[in-house]
């Protein structure tokens, strides 16, 4: 599998940037976000469990229309 960029968040310091990728798996459409790791414990609490396999991440709104954007252009 590969992972094209898609764009970061422009707000952000080099090299500490939440960004998003488009992967080239053929079964599925899949996306690689790159964010901050939720410790809040609230929000860990209002989400509830998550699986020993997976991590929640936050990522701002700005790179979510990375997303819009790579269907705007189909």
């Amino acid at each position: 599998m590969r992972a094209e960029f898609l764009g970061k968040d422009p707000e952000s310091t080099e090299g500490a940037s939440p960004t998003l990728f488009a992967t080239d798996r053929t079964d599925r459409v899949t996306y690689i976000a790159q964010g901050w790791k939720v410790t809040d414990p609230q929000v860990l609490a209002d989400v509830g469990p998550v699986p020993d396999h997976e991590t929640l991440i936050e990522i701002p709104e700005e790179v979510l229309k990375f997303y819009a954007r790579r269907y705007a252009q189909k």
